[in-house]
């Protein structure tokens, strides 16, 4: 006899039904609307202790996952040796301490050449002011003809910015992804 055309909703963990609801860390339940509860992710810059949020909306059957302590910026540089674009990263909304590291990518399409690498570092805010802490530990790698473009996590106070610098006659398409642990 064949097994075809035959749906177990018996599920997991012995109880004989389907999932019926989710509940996230806020408590809010979130039934399912058409039998479906959406999922979504996202990022936020947000300080979080456990580094994700879960919010669920009964409404809209969602329930959305957020990574915290993190940015992703891009930006551009082009026409101008040692022009330059700086991108905020996050604001600090206390007194506090901050260690960082932040992965960096950039990528020239004419010339087909790449730069990149990774900066790890420590930041404070005290008196509204921010203030990059000592020198920060950069790796970093590139094509020949990119190796004056440069970055760097710097302060732009209240904030935590990257500044990204060009090269003459290259466009350089930048991205960062900014974590952060931030004291209370």
């Amino acid at each position: 006899m064949s097994q075809a055309g035959i749906i177990n909703i018996s599920g997991g963990g012995g109880g004989g039904s389907p999932i019926e609801t989710v509940t996230g860390n806020d408590g809010i339940v979130v039934p399912p609307t058409a039998n479906n509860i959406f999922l979504l992710g996202g990022t936020s810059t947000v300080n979080n202790t456990n580094g994700i949020t879960t919010v669920g909306n009964a409404g809209t059957s969602t329930e959305t996952f957020t990574l915290t302590n993190r940015a992703s910026v891009s930006s551009t540089t082009s026409d101008g040796a040692g022009q330059s674009q700086t991108v905020v990263l996050i604001t600090p909304t206390n007194t506090t301490s901050i260690s960082f590291r932040c992965l960096i990518t950039g990528y020239d399409v004419l010339g087909n050449t790449a730069i990149g690498g990774e900066q790890i570092g420590l930041a404070r805010k005290a008196g509204g002011t921010v203030v990059v802490v000592g020198t920060n530990d950069t790796f970093d790698e590139s094509d020949p003809s990119l190796n004056t473009a440069d970055w760097n996590v710097i302060t732009t106070s209240p904030t935590l910015s990257i500044q990204f610098v060009g090269v003459a006659g290259r466009t350089i398409n930048w991205r960062a992804l900014f974590e952060y642990t931030q004291s209370p």
